[in-house]
């Protein structure tokens, strides 16, 4: 990929705010330099510069920082002008830039740099992404767990395991005489056994991480009238939907976030699924079968007078088979019923009042039971993983599935060897040592730009 020309970007957000920050990274700064600011910085000084413009002119006066490769961000010369954070102040200093030569950065493109020049690896440079969309507490202090690379050094460990198991594997296949023997006697069972483990081990570390980053999308469902609304507004603490005694009140999704031990939910209150003549309704009544299609999780809400009904039922049967669900019965305080849960094999059912709160910390309890949060683990040891990341495990938990089926047919080595190369290579993609242009654009392309 190109990365010779000299870019800059305004990296601080929009708006006005009192310091704005230029960043420019490239090749060769130092003539842009004197003429912006009449001589170059010391490096890794701050100092006070005047900012000019083609005429001389002061433009602001603020901070300047030099940093000269290899020893930046982006392993490039990077100069940083710090002034004041006017959105006219900062336009006149990025136009300067762009006269001297430099083209405007496109998103996560000092980033994609400082990978380019191995300043960072793949997981690192996504952390750094994570790290400023963290929502939450817990998923800030994982994101700077994967920037400072410790998801990578777990991955790196595991990839030097698979490294040495091929060793073994292809010295076999060099010295066939030795066959199988040859590996039983290197333990290549148990070390495949051992890697398979610390693999599981990290999956469900990743696992965990992804919570903190994507958070979950619960959707509540029910019938008109059994307080979807009411317990949206107790789970968000704050009166969100409209709540009244008329059925239908709702009839369109209504979404908050919450968070709850550091998960974000993404709570959607939907209209009450009837048969109806109302247009508007069943326009609403259709985007709830929408958004449940896109959800991790859906809460059937009943009135606990009644119970379960055929209405329900018929819900529930529409409901796509992956997607969990929470039964709750609302309203106990009409039927004198205590709050409580229920586990049995048909699922999980939880009694409570919207309205009092009775049995809200039951709900929340089942809720990030239900998607499988481990605060044990994701407290201390969860990994920031994406999507991506997820799949590459899960596709090297199978290729070793596969290789271990293969270990003790000395008559299919090559296959052994293969399916090792291919786990190896899936885990070296989450690091970036196997990555494709287009995937990399479409990963940065997902920054702030200036970052």
């Amino acid at each position: 990929m190109k990365n010779d020309d000299t870019i800059a970007a305004i990296a601080t957000p929009p708006g006005r705010g009192g310091i704005g920050i230029i960043r420019i990274s490239g090749k060769n700064l130092k003539p842009l330099a004197r003429e912006i600011l009449g001589k170059l910085p010391d490096p890794r000084h701050a100092g006070l510069f005047s900012f000019l413009d083609q005429n001389g002119q002061i433009v602001d006066q603020g901070i300047a920082l030099y940093f000269p490769s290899p020893h930046s961000y982006t392993g490039e010369e990077v100069l940083e002008l710090q002034g004041h954070g006017g959105p006219a102040v900062m336009n006149l200093l990025l136009d300067r830039c762009l006269q001297l030569g430099a083209r405007l950065a496109e998103p996560g493109e000092f980033t994609l740099r400082a990978f380019l020049n191995d300043k960072l690896d793949l997981a690192q440079a996504e952390g750094v992404a994570d790290l400023i969309a963290a929502s939450t507490a817990n998923a800030a202090r994982c994101a700077v767990r994967s920037l400072h690379g410790e998801f990578s050094a777990t991955i790196h460990q595991l990839v030097d395991a698979l490294i040495d198991l091929r060793v073994l594997v292809e010295a076999t296949l060099d010295f066939p005489e030795e066959e199988i023997d040859f590996l039983q006697s290197a333990h290549a069972a148990e070390q495949l056994t051992t890697i398979q483990a610390k693999l599981e081990q990290v999956l469900v570390a990743s696992r965990q991480g992804n919570l903190l980053q994507e958070g979950i999308k619960v959707v509540l469902v029910g019938q008109p009238n059994v307080g979807k609304s009411s317990l949206l507004n107790r789970l968000a603490g704050d009166e969100i939907a409209i709540v009244t005694d008329i059925p239908g009140t709702t009839r369109d999704t209504v979404r908050q976030s919450i968070e709850i031990e550091g998960i974000p939910l993404h709570l959607i209150d939907t209209a009450g699924l009837r048969e109806t003549s109302d247009i508007v309704e069943q326009h609403g009544i259709a985007r709830t079968y929408a958004a449940i299609e896109q959800a991790d999780l859906v809460l059937l809400l009943v009135d606990s007078r009644h119970g379960v009904t055929e209405e329900d039922r018929s819900v529930l049967a529409r409901l796509p088979e992956r997607l969990p669900v929470l039964t709750v019965h609302n309203k106990i305080d009409l039927s004198a019923q205590p709050p409580r849960i229920e586990e049995n094999t048909s699922g999980t059912t939880i009694y409570l009042s919207a309205k009092n709160g009775e049995g809200m910390e039951l709900l929340r309890t089942a809720l990030l039971k239900t998607v499988g949060w481990q605060a044990n683990i994701a407290g201390e040891g969860a990994y920031m993983a994406r999507q991506r990341h997820l799949q590459a495990l899960l596709q090297t938990k199978e290729l070793l599935e596969r290789a271990a089926a293969w270990l003790h047919h000395a008559d299919q080595l090559e296959i052994l060897a293969e399916e090792l190369r291919l786990a190896q290579q899936a885990l070296s993609s989450i690091t970036g040592e196997f990555t494709s242009d287009d995937l990399l654009g479409e990963i940065f392309s997902s920054f702030c730009i200036g970052k």
